[in-house]
């Protein structure tokens, strides 16, 4: 279907080029092949100008081997109307092959700027994890992270976000990313005796992990670091198999700070 619409699509240029075929023809065009083709979707009015300008943008028959090939036609004309950059849409395009998004997810992951946040977060995780972990991890933490769907006043505290993220916690794992299994929120552990509470945690299936989320309302302090270096060392010595990698620690706070 997807070369067909190519075929199609190239024909329509090839016509606008040297015929001057204008809005009106294309439209009576869609109905002709409407009637001529009952049983094919896809010839409404509005779809032959995509299928025009899908074939401007890959202006040769090996569309079949490229990504745009590899998605539904629709998920085609969301990039055709947002993403303009050939290199930005093919990331995007490569990204939806390997995580199933949806249509509506797509259009969420391009107008939150997803490709400028994937990978942009500070960490140590060079120098704490081992290799391919570190850069797996790293590839897949964001800044900033997109929290537009709470409603939270000015003098909202931890807590206030603690439950906001948990009553919209699918939200909360779209804009994670993929991999990402949430375990619990103020999630009980011991340590000599002494009972801790960690804010949120998850389990990433592909890093095979423990996640650690430490939530804050604050600006950065030191001391913020030290104690998610202890929640990671109780992680891993209480929940971790032997199997599992070692465990990380995302930090949030009114400005960002590393995950360690």
């Amino acid at each position: 279907m997807i070369f067909l619409y190519w075929q199609i699509g190239t024909e329509i240029l090839t016509r606008y080029n040297q015929e001057g075929w204008g809005k009106k023809v294309v439209e009576r065009l869609a109905k002709d092949l409407k009637q001529k083709f009952p049983d094919i979707k896809g010839f409404s009015p509005r779809n032959p100008t995509y299928m025009r300008d899908f074939a401007a943008a890959y202006f040769d028959e090996q569309i079949l081997q490229q990504p745009a090939a590899k998605i539904p036609w629709f998920h085609n004309c969301v990039f055709l109307d947002k993403v303009k950059d050939i290199n930005e849409r093919l990331w995007y395009i490569q990204q939806t092959i390997e995580n199933g998004w949806s249509r509506n997810v797509l259009v969420f992951q391009i107008e939150s700027a997803l490709h400028k946040r994937q990978g942009g977060a500070i960490t140590n995780f060079e120098r704490v994890l081992p290799k391919p972990q570190s850069d797996l991890a790293n590839s897949l933490l964001k800044d900033p992270y997109r929290l537009d769907f709470l409603s939270l006043s000015k003098d909202a505290q931890e807590r206030d976000l603690e439950n906001a993220l948990v009553t919209h916690i699918r939200d909360f794992l779209l804009e994670l990313g993929v991999g990402f299994s949430f375990m619990g929120s103020q999630y009980s552990i011991e340590v000599d005796g002494k009972e801790y509470r960690l804010d949120l945690l998850f389990y990433h299936v592909k890093l095979r992990c423990f996640v650690v989320i430490d939530l804050k309302m604050v600006e950065f302090q030191p001391e913020f670091s030290g104690k998610m270096n202890f929640y990671v060392a109780a992680v891993d010595d209480l929940l971790r198999h032997a199997d599992d990698h070692v465990c990380f620690g995302i930090g949030s706070s009114l400005t960002p700070y590393k995950a360690s």
